[in-house]
């Protein structure tokens, strides 16, 4: 009778781990794409950044050929 018991709550918690865990591989194709979103991002930073870099460069470059006024 107490071996029925134990099957019964052993069986009902996998049924429970099951129902809790059945959303999660669409909540990862969403991570997925978050992601992606996130790596893009970055990219399009670095680029900018290597821009601002050239532009200041540039500006620095300028600035040295203006003659100063006092």
């Amino acid at each position: 009778m107490l071996l029925w018991v134990w099957i019964a709550v052993v069986a009902v918690a996998l049924v429970v781990l099951v129902a809790a865990a059945a959303p999660l591989p669409g909540k990862l194709g969403g991570l997925r794409r978050a992601v992606a979103k996130m790596q893009r991002a970055q990219a399009e930073a670095a680029k900018l950044q290597e821009r601002l870099l050239r532009l200041q460069e540039t500006a620095a470059q300028v600035e040295a050929k203006v003659p100063h006024r006092k």
